[in-house]
């Protein structure tokens, strides 16, 4: 079967700028990691393998990344303000959305999981749901201390949001919130001040570089393993993130409708993206 990056038309190309829009408006967002919409939208493996061998893979998943780094960019700048204001109005509509996109992935991924091992237990993935579960909820709970941000905590800041792209599950926002770096962080982001930008992008690089060919080896190697940890991770941070309470009847009413909303769209996109890759060259 043909490589899905090989795929053309205009339907694939829309597919994907709307999936990288949604991966660059949730990178930024609290509780959403971006690493997780990566993997639900079967971009994450090819992402690996991009770091981990830039020029081999480049040939190969070049069709792939264009359009999906239009739609990041887009989903980055345009898309993040909406959603940003989404949550102020209703964090609970917007997460249960994000929930929503996210879950409708599951089912493929599952598929897939299986279908490149059908021997291979499930025990680890019971195992990664469970002990990521506890150690986000932990995570979750224990009380930021307000640092005051100068070049080595904006580097630690850039070092930390690398982290949540090669670990799906581990939201970066999160993390830079408890300890007081995130308001500062996204306004120096937003100004372009190379003191702030400078060591957050030297911050990413550093681990990227140092984490990308360890992740891609292993998917290559025990793909069947890792992509069944790496999902026992992404559906407990799902679940994190899934709002406890509401602030009234509307919110009630209408977050339901919000989660099958973004279930339905992902499931559509994963079928369509199937089709895709079924389909004659």
């Amino acid at each position: 079967m043909e490589n899905a990056s090989q795929k053309k038309g205009w339907g694939w190309f829309l597919i994907l700028c709307i999936q990288g829009a949604l991966v660059g408006t949730g990178a930024i967002l609290p509780g959403v990691s971006g690493g997780v919409l990566c993997v639900a939208f079967g971009i994450y493996e090819p992402m690996m393998a991009l770091l981990a061998h830039p020029v081999r893979s480049f040939r190969i998943y070049y069709k792939m990344f264009l359009p999906f780094l239009v739609g990041w960019a887009a989903g980055f700048v345009l898309l993040a303000n909406g959603v940003e204001l989404l949550f102020q109005a209703s964090a609970s509509v917007a997460l249960m959305l994000f929930g929503g996109l996210i879950c409708g992935t599951i089912p493929q991924l599952m598929k897939k999981s299986e279908v490149s091992d059908p021997q291979q237990s499930w025990s680890p993935f019971v195992l990664a749901l469970t002990g990521s579960f506890l150690l986000l909820s932990v995570l979750g709970q224990s009380g930021g201390s307000s640092l005051t941000p100068n070049t080595f905590w904006y580097l630690f800041c850039g070092l930390v949001w690398g982290l949540s792209l090669v670990i799906p599950g581990l939201s970066s926002s999160s993390i830079l919130i408890y300890m007081g770096l995130y308001q500062p962080m996204t306004a120096g982001i937003a100004a372009l001040d190379p003191g702030v930008m400078l060591p957050l992008l030297a911050g990413l690089a550093v681990t990227v570089l140092l984490t990308a060919r360890l992740v891609d080896s292993l998917f290559t190697r025990r793909y069947a393993l890792i992509s069944r940890i790496v999902l026992g991770v992404m559906i407990s941070s799902t679940l994190l993130i899934l709002p406890k309470s509401f602030s009234g009847p509307g919110d009630l009413l209408v977050s339901p409708v919000c989660f099958a909303a973004g279930f339905a769209l992902a499931r559509w996109m994963d079928l369509c993206r199937e089709k895709q890759d079924d389909s004659p060259a």
